[in-house]
């Protein structure tokens, strides 16, 4: 997609969690959020899932599976703080290399500063945008985004750029946070998420209106058989979604075919 196109729907409305914006607002406010909370970010992550993301995070590297001591290439999303890069890294081994694509430059630096030593030749941080990524078609075999997604703007954007710079065969996945599907566990869900998560991150940042907003997403983001219908339009083969932890996270997935 043009940056044309782009610049032509931005009168449109969108969401900011509960509240409505024009959709070319929506990026700065989204980035005001996370320059908010970049130092504290994994810290915060911690808490919110009493350390279940580390869990979730390694589920999504071993539905990858990289190739152990073969060239394989990643591209993480989103990841500014090389979280998942780093996982899957060590899973890749020497050959595998990686580029950390984030459009939020506070959340680079601190990816950068805690990269551990022996995987700085693998990494490279790149500042982006997701919906229109700077690299070129057919560059790497992996494409990963977690926890991110729902933060774009347009969503339908960013996955065709995720399968035009997957090479043939390459795959896609996405862990986002979900519907919880268990009776009982869904009220106990939103109770933490509105009373307790917002007051935790004040605590903890300085600052609740972040917390408020990237709950308020959650509610936001499709249901998964929307999604996994958006991700096939992206040109995607062999969509599946696999709820983990009673649907608090779904792990989508798919294959450029």
């Amino acid at each position: 997609m043009t940056e044309t196109k782009i610049r032509q729907d931005s009168g449109d409305e969108t969401h900011f969690g509960f509240t409505s914006v024009r959709l070319g607002d929506k990026q700065a406010l989204v980035d005001d959020v996370f320059h908010k909370v970049a130092k504290r970010y994994d810290v915060m992550n911690d808490l919110m899932s009493f350390g279940l993301h580390r869990a979730w995070k390694d589920a999504l590297v071993s539905s990858l599976r990289p190739w152990k001591n073969k060239p394989f290439s990643l591209l993480d999303v989103a990841g500014g703080t090389g979280d998942v890069a780093f996982r899957v890294m060590e899973a890749a081994g020497p050959r595998g290399r990686a580029t950390v694509c984030d459009i939020n430059g506070d959340m680079l630096r601190v990816g950068r500063d805690r990269t551990p030593k022996a995987l700085t030749d693998q990494i490279e941080f790149v500042q982006g945008n997701a919906e229109v990524l700077p690299f070129e078609d057919n560059s790497f075999d992996a494409y990963t985004i977690a926890f991110g997604i729902r933060n774009v703007p347009r969503i339908d954007l960013a996955l065709a750029e995720a399968h035009r710079v997957l090479k043939r065969g390459g795959r896609f996945l996405c862990l986002e946070f979900s519907a919880v599907d268990v009776p009982g566990l869904d009220k106990i869900y939103d109770l933490f998420s509105f009373k307790v998560i917002p007051p935790m991150g004040k605590m903890v940042t300085g600052d609740v209106e972040p917390y408020q907003y990237l709950v308020e997403s959650i509610r936001k983001f499709p249901l998964p058989a929307r999604f996994s219908g958006m991700i096939r339009d992206a040109g995607f083969g062999e969509v599946r979604a696999r709820p983990m932890s009673g649907g608090i996270v779904q792990l989508h997935s798919g294959w450029k075919v």
